[in-house]
């Protein structure tokens, strides 16, 4: 089986470990068009933090990507959080 065809494996989550989350524009375009559309992207992922129990220590956002450094109070709440974060915000 070539490897390209295979899922890919499930990302390694667990509680209270933090993790370093890119989440990338498509085709790594802009993600944000002006500081509106920063705000609305803050207030989204703050949303999503409280609703989901992660902690963010740390966020940078650049024009075509943003940085993460979460943790998850429980197994699976990064990717609950930013699955649902994400398509709230798009």
């Amino acid at each position: 089986m070539i490897l390209s065809d295979m899922a890919r494996l499930p990302r390694f989550e667990l509680a209270g470990v933090p993790q370093h989350v890119v989440q990338r524009g498509n085709n790594r375009l802009p993600c944000f068009l002006d500081d509106e559309d920063r705000q609305r992207y803050l207030q989204c992922l703050r949303q999503a933090l409280l609703r989901f129990g992660c902690k963010l220590h740390a966020y940078v956002l650049m024009t075509n990507h943003a940085h993460l450094l979460l943790t998850p109070v429980e197994a699976g709440a990064v990717s609950r959080m930013m699955h649902t974060f994400a398509r709230n915000y798009v």
